[in-house]
C-alpha cells in the first residue's frame, strides 16, 4: 500500500503500556516515554497495528507516548531515522539493504509483512505480462532510486532495455488518477491498490515482485531504528516493538475493529477500501510465520546478495546486521 504521500505532518500522542514488557527509560507511572514513528508514506493498512496499539492502550501499558508523523515530499524515513529525528520508521527491506551499504546505520526490528505483496501493475488492455513489456512504456514512480534500480535489473533478466522505458516521476498521486493516463505500469501494493482497483471493477494485470525471482520475495514493509537507539535504549525499543506487536496481533485477530480504529484515526481515508483491505492484509501480516515480526537471515541475504550480483548496491552488506528479532515477544523468537 503505497501512495499518496501528504505534505501535511499528522500527529497523534497517547501515553502506553504492555503487560509484561520492561519499562522504557526514565518512565514511570506519571511520565511516559516520548517517542516518534515516521510513516513511509500516507497513513493506510500497513500501519493499522500502530494505530491500534495506540487505540487499545498497549503503548500506554508499555510506559510510551507515541507521536505519528507523516515523512513530507521528498524526505526519507530512512534517513531521519538514522540521524535521531525520530525514533522508529516505517520502511523497507530494500531501502535498509541501500541504506546500510552506502553506511547508513539503520536496522529493521519487525516485519511487518511476511511476504512481498507489491507486484508492478497495468491496465488489463495494456497487455504488460513481462519486464520485457516494458519497453516503450510509461512508468510512473515515486521517486527512489530502488524503484528504479529494481526495474532495471528484472528487466536485463529478460535482456530488455531500461533505456526505452519513459521514467515518469509523479510523487504524490493517486495510481486511479494516473494509471493509463500519465503512465502505463506502476508499482503497487495488492493489499491497496488492487483491492481498490477490485472494487472500482478494473481490471489489471500484476507482475509479482516475488515471482520474477525468489530473492524478491522480501519484508515490504518493516519497522526500522537506528544502530544508536538498539545500543542506547534497549528497554525503550523492546517496549516499542512488543506494544507493536500486540496491535498487529489485535489486526489480525479483530480486522474489522481494528480497520474501525484506522478510520477513526484517519478519517479522511476511503472507508470501505480501508476495511477491504483491512480484511485481505490481516492474513498476510503473519502468513506462515511462527509469530508477527519475526525475521529470516535467509531471506535478507538473499537479497543482498542479489542486490550485489546485480550491481544495484555497490558494497554487499552483513545480512545478520540489517535486521533483529531481539525486541520480539519471547515465544517462538
Amino acid at each position: 500500500m503505497k501512495k499518496l504521500r501528504r505534505m501535511l505532518v499528522i500527529l497523534f500522542s497517547t501515553s502506553i503500556l504492555l503487560t509484561g514488557c520492561a519499562p522504557a527509560e526514565n518512565a514511570s507511572s506519571e511520565e511516559a516515554k516520548k517517542v516518534k514513528v515516521m510513516l513511509d508514506w500516507f497513513p493506510n493498512t500497513n500501519h493499522t497495528g500502530i494505530y491500534a496499539a495506540i487505540e487499545k492502550g498497549f503503548y500506554k501499558e508499555a510506559g510510551l507516548e507515541v507521536e505519528i508523523v507523516e515523512p513530507g515530499e521528498g524526505v526519507s524515513a530512512d534517513q531521519i531515522v538514522a540521524s535521531g529525528e525520530v525514533d522508529f520508521a516505517v520502511s523497507h527491506q530494500e531501502n535498509i539493504t541501500h541504506a546500510r551499504s552506502a553506511g547508513v546505520p539503520i536496522v529493521s526490528i519487525a516485519a511487518i509483512i511476511q511476504e512481498n505483496t507489491s507486484a508492478f501493475a497495468s491496465l488489463k488492455e495494456e497487455e504488460i505480462v513481462s519486464p520485457e513489456d516494458f519497453e516503450g512504456k510509461r512508468y510512473g514512480g515515486w521517486g527512489s532510486p530502488t524503484e528504479e534500480a529494481v526495474i532495471r535489473a528484472v528487466m536485463n533478466q529478460d535482456d530488455a532495455d531500461f533505456g526505452k522505458v519513459d521514467y515518469v516521476t509523479l510523487g504524490a498521486t493517486d495510481f486511479f488518477k494516473s494509471i493509463g493516463r500519465d503512465t502505463d505500469f506502476q508499482w503497487i501494493f495488492e493489499g491497496w491498490d488492487g483491492i481498490e482497483a477490485k472494487r472500482k471493477g478494473i481490471e489489471l494485470n500484476y507482475i509479482y515482485l516475488k515471482d520474477l525471482d525468489p530473492a524478491l520475495n522480501y519484508y515490504t514493509p518493516v519497522l526500522a531504528a537506528s544502530e544508536t537507539k538498539i545500543k542506547k535504549e534497549k528497554d525503550t525499543v523492546q517496549a516499542f516493538v512488543q506494544a507493536t506487536a500486540k496491535g498487529y496481533e489485535f489486526a489480525i485477530d479483530k480486522p474489522i475493529e481494528a480497520a474501525d480504529i484506522l478510520i477513526k484515526h484517519v478519517p479522511e481515508i476511503n472507508k470501505d477500501l480501508a476495511k477491504e483491505s483491512q480484511k485481505w492484509l490481516s492474513k498476510q501480516y503473519q502468513g506462515d510465520a511462527k509469530q508477527w515480526g519475526i525475521q529470516k537471515e535467509e531471506v535478507w541475504e538473499r537479497y543482498a546478495d542479489w542486490m550485489y550480483q546485480q550491481k544495484l548496491i555497490e558494497e554487499n552488506i552483513d545480512p545478520a546486521e540489517a535486521y533483529t528479532n531481539e525486541f520480539l515477544p519471547e515465544a517462538e523468537k
